[in-house]
This record gives C-alpha cells, sequence and structure tokens, in this order.
C-alpha cells in the first residue's frame, strides 16, 4: 500500500461571471514511504495547488485521497489537522515564520505540540537541526537581521524537526544561492533516507529535479511521469516557465 494514493483528484474554483476554473482535472499519484519525487510544470499549472491538496491544507472538489491507509476524505476537519501535524512537514515558497521569534523559537514551534519527550527537548532538537542547515551561529537572531535565504533554512529546519513521514518541499531552493541550495536538498533527502520519508519536491530547478527517483510534470491538470532525463533533447522540452515566479498567483 503506498504512504501517499490519489486517484482522480479534481479542483476547480468559482468564478464571477464565467465558468469554473479547472485546476487540477484528474490527478493520479502514488507516493511509497522512501521515494523521492519531484514536480516540475510551468507557473499556473496548479503545483502548489496539488501540493496543498496532498498536504491536508486543502480539499479537492472530487476523487479519492488514501494516506497511510486513511481515507482523509472522510475524516473531519480537526482529524485532518491532527493528521497533517503528525505526517507531514511543510517547505513553503513564502517560509512562514513568526517574524517576533527567534530562528530557534520558530524551530521549535512543531515541538511543542508533539505530546513526547521531544517537547522536554526542543531546544536540543532545534538547535540541532539548525545546525545542520548552517545556522548554528544565529539560534537567538530575528527573521529581520537575516537574509532571506537564511530565512528559507529556518524554514527547512522547522519543517523536518518532526521527523516527517511526507516531506512537501515548495521550491525549496528559490531564495538559495546554488551552493546552499544543494546543501539543503542533501539535507531534505537525508532526513528523508533517515526515516524513510516520502520527500515531494516542486521545483523549476532542472538539476534539483533531476535528483528525484521520478520526475513528474504537471500539464492541463493532469500529472505525466516525464522520463526527461534520459536524453538531452527530452530534457529540453520540459515546460518549466520563470524559475522566479510565485506559483500560488497562477494556482489562484
Amino acid at each position: 500500500m503506498a504512504l501517499v494514493e490519489l486517484t482522480d483528484i479534481k479542483r476547480h474554483v468559482p468564478l464571477p461571471d464565467a465558468d469554473d476554473l479547472h485546476i487540477l482535472k484528474g490527478v493520479n499519484l502514488q507516493v511509497e514511504a522512501g521515494e523521492h519525487i519531484s514536480i516540475v510544470g510551468r507557473s499556473g499549472t496548479g503545483k502548489s495547488t496539488l501540493l496543498n491538496l496532498i498536504g491536508l491544507l486543502d480539499l479537492p472538489n472530487s476523487g479519492s485521497y488514501m494516506l497511510d491507509g486513511v481515507n482523509t476524505l472522510e475524516l473531519s476537519e480537526a482529524k485532518r489537522a491532527a493528521l497533517r501535524g503528525e505526517k507531514f512537514g511543510f517547505v513553503f515558497q513564502q517560509f512562514n515564520i513568526f517574524p517576533n521569534r527567534t530562528a530557534l523559537e520558530n524551530v521549535e514551534v512543531p515541538l511543542l505540540y508533539t505530546g513526547t519527550s521531544s517537547f522536554f527537548k526542543r531546544h536540543e532538537i532545534a538547535g540541532e537541526f539548525l545546525e545542520r542547515v548552517g545556522l548554528g551561529d544565529r539560534l537567538e537572531s530575528y527573521p529581520a537581521q537575516m537574509s532571506g535565504g537564511e530565512q528559507q533554512r529556518i524554514a527547512i529546519a522547522r519543517a523536518l524537526v518532526r521527523n516527517p513521514q511526507v516531506i512537501l518541499a515548495d521550491e525549496p531552493t528559490g531564495a538559495l544561492d546554488p551552493e546552499t541550495g544543494q546543501t539543503v536538498v542533501e539535507l531534505l533527502e537525508e532526513v528523508a533516507r533517515e526515516h524513510n520519508s516520502a520527500l515531494i519536491v516542486i521545483t523549476h530547478d532542472m538539476n534539483i529535479a533531476q535528483r528525484a527517483s521520478t520526475v513528474y510534470t504537471l500539464s492541463e491538470g493532469v500529472l505525466h511521469d516525464a522520463n526527461i532525463f534520459e536524453d538531452d533533447e527530452s530534457r529540453a522540452h520540459i515546460p518549466t516557465g520563470d524559475a522566479n515566479t510565485n506559483d500560488e498567483a497562477g494556482d489562484k
């Protein structure tokens, strides 16, 4: 049984004085524990919408979504929220870190709700993950005192601190220089291997995409197995769009 299993997932939004905007038109996807996949596609094709559905931040209009054997569409919002906190680690494009908390305090936040021994070790665990993303000397710094790349690394440390079963990363290297970006992706992969977590990455960076075991392209509301790295000619035809374009704007 796949850890993540989407069947014929559809998502549309109503538009004033117009037909509904159909974003996802029948997405099918299976991701096993420990599997690393990437999703590429032009901006506005619905990649972030799909990631939000997988992460239980949004609901489809129709289809089936099984997560570790649980039918997520039959759960109450409270149970979906609990499952979201238990199973997922999110790396968003917008970072979503708290401006009035230090780097250490930001990374500690997920550990405040574990109900396990991690709560009492949260300072130590959060500090360790900040060290792993190269911020061991910035524990007491606030986001406003840090660069965009450093803020992105805080967000990545926070996403990994609970050792989630599924890591969802939306352009995780978008604010980073190439060398730091490579280091961060290696960390995502390392943590995924350590805990047999599924790693699902949305990216415009083909060097990042090709690290995955399977690459999908999202086009016209449907996922396709890209098989893009067999030769240079096929690589040239991947529709990735502008790496600096925020996919969320197109999704909506």
